[in-house]
């Protein structure tokens, strides 16, 4: 039966393309990492390795293992961290996922704010595109998410914080570069378009893709990126234009101009949580949300005071006793 050693020596081969130097680094004799080598491939059915390639290469089966392999030992080696920290400190804790948009829309100043309320409570965070974070929530690997992307599932809740406005941007040499009015989607349409997430799907992405589509256009899509940071850096080398969230202009790229679109479009910022999850770490973090949403003048959602345990007018009346 396939075990995480097997896995774990695969990995060594794969990543070392040679079985003396794998063995090496498992510390373990060469015959013995052959051999598992050779039951996981027979379980598997296929062979994982081209031996006679020089260094050894990954067979397609082993490719597709390797990339699920590593994913796998990832998420162990994630809770074997998470597991030891709590035991080590004996400590409440909470774990949140996010998108890598959300730490420019202000996420930052939300945990620094708990760490301040909550300094006994052992955080950690986790960057997950917002399909990850459906699975991350319902296995307790996280129990709070960041995300833009809306879903629904039994088994989670999902607050809409706010709709936050979308902008281009545009590389600093390019023609739209110096506009002073705001850029249309019929300005955007002819022009290479970068999009990111490239995966999972659905994502961010399609959110941007519809707003096309839903104006009868086809964006001519230049770059699927990985992440945020990737599409910006592409802008920057002058291979298209990228609609991202507000706040990301605050990044102040070299290379990067922001300018607004003249159609309103927005992007979610979600924050969801297991539907059974009633630990005072989730309420307090909401509190905090709520304070902090009124103090920067955003509309708090209902569902927000509710899992605070607040009422509006006592948001109000903190907001007049705050100095």
């Amino acid at each position: 039966m396939m075990d995480l050693r097997q896995l774990r020596y695969f990995v060594a081969v794969a990543e070392e393309r040679n079985f003396t130097r794998a063995a090496e680094r498992l510390h373990i004799a060469q015959p013995p990492l052959s051999r598992q080598i050779q039951q996981l491939e027979a379980e598997i059915g296929a062979p994982l390795f081209d031996r006679a390639a020089r260094p050894l290469r990954l067979t397609p089966v082993g490719r597709l293992v390797f990339e699920q392999a590593t994913q796998l030992l990832g998420r162990v080696g994630e809770m074997r961290d998470m597991v030891a920290r709590a035991v080590r400190a004996e400590q409440r804790r909470l774990a949140i996922g996010f998108v890598a948009s959300t730490i420019y829309a202000r996420l930052p100043l939300l945990i620094r704010e708990f760490r301040r309320m909550a300094p006994h409570v052992d955080l950690s965070l986790v960057e997950l595109v917002s399909l990850d974070q459906i699975a991350a929530l319902k296995e307790g690997r996280i129990d709070v998410g960041f995300g833009r992307v809306r879903f629904e599932d039994d088994a989670v809740r999902r607050i809409v914080l706010r709709e936050e406005p979308l902008m281009v941007a545009v590389p600093a040499a390019h023609r739209f570069a110096t506009a002073t009015t705001p850029l249309s989607f019929d300005d955007l349409s002819s022009e290479p378009l970068i999009l990111y997430p490239r995966q999972p799907r659905p994502s961010y992405a399609d959110q941007v893709l519809s707003l096309f589509r839903d104006r009868g256009m086809a964006p001519r899509v230049a770059h699927e990126a990985r992440e945020l940071q990737i599409a910006i850096g592409l802008v920057a080398a002058e291979e298209g234009v990228c609609i991202v969230p507000e706040s990301v202009r605050k990044a102040l790229i070299d290379g990067v101009t922001f300018h607004a679109l003249a159609e309103p479009a927005t992007s979610p910022i979600i924050m969801s949580h297991r539907a059974d999850n009633t630990a005072p770490e989730l309420a307090l973090l909401a509190e905090i949300v709520a304070r902090m949403y009124s103090l920067w003048g955003y509309r708090v959602p209902e569902k927000i005071l509710k899992l605070a345990g607040m009422t509006a007018d006592a948001l109000a009346l903190q907001d007049v006793l705050t100095p």
